[in-house]
């Protein structure tokens, strides 16, 4: 009995520490940023190609279809942060399911489970 209430105490220790790590997040965002760079011929060198760019994108999905904006570099960096605290966030937060699922499965009685009898051969 002495071992399971250690294991249930250690499970709750990682869980709070879990909620701590929600306190400090910051700005949250879904999505992704690419960074594009476009090349072209160059009108005035044929056979040579110049870029332009690099421009920054953020796609993410609004109502199952996908949106795409443009952003700035200082925008793009923001945003990169902000998709980065939402996947910890995420992570996070599978974390404390996973812990809070144990916790309550040690710390609750469940269904009773029905005695297994073998069956009886059909007659």
């Amino acid at each position: 009995m002495v071992k399971k209430e250690r294991k249930l105490a250690a499970l709750r220790r990682r869980y709070a520490q879990a909620r701590r790590h929600l306190a400090p997040t910051g700005w949250l965002l879904q999505g992704t940023i690419t960074e594009r760079t476009i090349r072209r011929e160059d009108r005035e060198r044929p056979g040579k190609h110049r870029d332009y760019g690099p421009y920054y994108q953020w796609t993410w999905k609004r109502e199952g279809k996908t949106v795409t904006v443009n952003l700035t570099p200082r925008q793009a960096q923001a945003y990169r942060e902000a998709i980065a605290n939402h996947q910890a966030l995420e992570k996070t937060l599978q974390q404390m399911r996973r812990l809070s699922r144990k916790i309550l499965e040690a710390t609750l009685p469940g269904v009773k489970k029905r005695r297994s009898t073998p069956r009886s051969a059909p007659a």
